[in-house]
């Protein structure tokens, strides 16, 4: 599979990928075999992930323009996107860019990540600063018409199975309870709630 990673949370997805697991990751700036985050001191300047942070190349990776980077995205090449956001709402609809300046600098890839790759996962924390970033309707501008696949948090993991926000999972020793607290959006509670495996 391509896997695109974006920025923050979801670069730390390549730390966790099982070794008998092969997936090719890509970042949207030019690289694709992305590996760990390099120990300290050990980066390349010209090895980084899309928000800029050095990252390894694994062997066999390749860079290439930005142009050739976006044909891939566009072209509907990425099987998966593993993005960030500032809010999902109940339906699964993205709000993760703001006006720069403001909360973050921009949109970057993710318009082209969400409408291009075939199953898109947010990774992000449940709340910011107290408040339900899973909310009833997004009331920052939304980055794609076309709603996520999953939500994966601290605290659970929310999937969109008929356009319904709905509890696939909870975090270890997290109660459903706490999940629904955290949650703005009316959630529907999966007939077998597991515990995610860490």
């Amino acid at each position: 599979m391509l896997v695109n990673l974006g920025i923050g949370i979801p670069t730390m997805v390549a730390n966790f990928v099982p070794d008998d697991v092969k997936v090719f990751f890509q970042s949207e700036n030019g690289l694709i075999g992305t590996g760990p985050i390099p120990e300290q001191g050990m980066g390349h300047r010209l090895l980084t992930d899309a928000g800029g942070r050095p990252v390894t190349a694994l062997p066999g990776a390749c860079t290439f323009d930005s142009a050739m980077s976006f044909g891939l995205i566009r072209g509907g090449h990425v099987d998966i996107t593993v993005l960030g956001a500032l809010q999902v709402d109940a339906h699964g609809l993205l709000a993760n860019w703001m006006i720069p300046g403001k909360m973050v600098p921009g949109m970057g890839g993710a318009m082209d990540l969400v409408t291009g790759a075939k199953r898109v996962i947010i990774a992000m924390q449940h709340t910011a600063k107290g408040k339900p970033k899973i909310v009833n309707k997004c009331t920052l501008p939304l980055t794609s018409a076309r709603p996520v696949d999953l939500v994966v948090s601290e605290l659970a993991v929310i999937g969109f199975p008929g356009g319904h926000a709905t509890l696939l999972e909870t975090g270890p020793g997290v109660t459903v309870e706490q999940v629904t607290a955290a949650t703005e959006a009316k959630l529907t509670i999966a007939d077998t709630i597991s515990e995610m495996r860490l």
